[in-house]
């Protein structure tokens, strides 16, 4: 693979997490499942264990389940979303991985806002001409509450 090559393919992983950080803030569900490979493999179980919520809960197998635990949880809340400082590995023509610093803020429709921070460690796979997100996996390093706006 020659290095234009992978350049493609960097700029294209960057793409789906673009739209993917997107898609989540802007609640348009069907297409955030887009981002996804049907048998994603997604672990957010530190960010559930940090809310006091059971971390069994964060480990969830495949596309359409992991969109509707998401939908489900995000119902009426405002979010936003950042990935900065992207680090991808290209592994081979149809697989790559990466690591993103994150930052995020909530605003739960009770008035508690939460932000935090972490890392999101991903794999990426061609599927169907794609790039798309195979494996999800977010640690935070910090997480905290702020008064509402």
């Amino acid at each position: 693979m020659d290095s234009l090559q992978r350049l493609e393919i960097v700029e294209a992983v960057k793409g789906v997490k673009a739209r993917y950080f997107r898609h989540i803030d802007r609640k348009e569900w069907d297409r955030l499942a887009e981002c996804f490979v049907a048998d994603v493999e997604v672990d957010v179980s530190d960010d559930l264990a940090r809310t006091g919520l059971d971390p069994a809960d964060g480990r969830v197998r495949g596309r359409d389940r992991f969109v509707r635990v998401v939908a489900s949880f995000l119902e009426g809340v405002t979010t936003v979303h950042h990935g900065h400082m992207p680090e991808i590995e290209v592994v081979d023509d149809t697989t790559a991985r990466g690591t993103w610093a994150m930052y995020d803020r909530l605003e739960f429709p009770d008035g508690r806002v939460q932000c935090g921070a972490g890392h999101y460690e991903e794999e990426y796979r061609l599927d169907a001409g794609a790039w798309r997100i195979a494996r999800l996996r977010l640690t935070r390093l910090t997480m905290w509450q702020e008064a509402p706006a």
